[in-house]
């Protein structure tokens, strides 16, 4: 007895069609078989829909100042105050130790421009203020020889600026002196998620 399976369907959920060729009777024990391999084909795929659909959301980074491929407003700019934006995290993963955050500029006529480096962020951490670094976390060194956040301060035309986040299975024991070198050899291998936020900034 030929059995037939769909060819566009994942083989969890795929469905099988039992045919009758001439003069075959089914019996007792192949009704039976049958019926076992719908039950089977049944709970794998509602198996898999399950997985699908409890799977943990992927981390993430906002801010409520500029919307991800947004202009990032002139206050945390050079231009301005000069200070760091509110940013949101969410979806750490309950794993994880610490979190890090660098922020960069891959437009910077010399190269890749570091303008905020920062470590050991505790993992419960949902927000991180205007002008602020959460309690316990750690700073290093930017491009522009400073410890705090630096803002955008393109010299021409319309840069972008990637705040990265990574979540660690550790803590990191590093000095004030770090770079964003130093921290990406240290995270390397604990890097449990990762989530960017790109904004863009132009002077007048």
């Amino acid at each position: 007895m030929p059995l037939l399976v769909s060819r566009h369907l994942k083989p969890a959920c795929a469905i099988i069609i039992i045919g009758r060729t001439k003069g075959y009777i089914m019996r007792g024990q192949d009704r039976k078989s049958i019926s076992l391999l719908l039950i089977f084909a049944f709970i794998a795929g509602a198996g898999a829909q399950y997985s699908e659909g409890t799977a943990m959301a992927a981390m993430t980074i906002t801010s409520p100042a500029f919307k991800n491929g947004d202009l990032i407003p002139s206050k945390f700019t050079c231009d301005g105050t000069d200070v760091n934006p509110a940013l949101a995290i969410g979806n750490v993963p309950p794993e994880a130790k610490s979190v890090a955050l660098i922020m960069d500029d891959p437009d910077a006529p010399g190269g890749m421009w570091v303008h905020w480096v920062v470590w050991n962020i505790d993992p419960q951490t949902r927000d991180i203020g205007e002008n602020s670094v959460p309690g316990g976390a750690k700073q290093g060194v930017n491009d522009f020889r400073k410890t705090p956040y630096g803002g955008p301060c393109p010299p021409s035309g319309t840069h972008r600026y990637f705040f990265k986040l990574y979540a660690l299975d550790v803590l990191l024991d590093l000095g004030s002196g770090t770079t964003k070198g130093a921290l990406e050899k240290a995270m390397k291998g604990h890097v449990l998620a990762q989530a960017e936020l790109m904004g863009k900034y132009r002077r007048k």
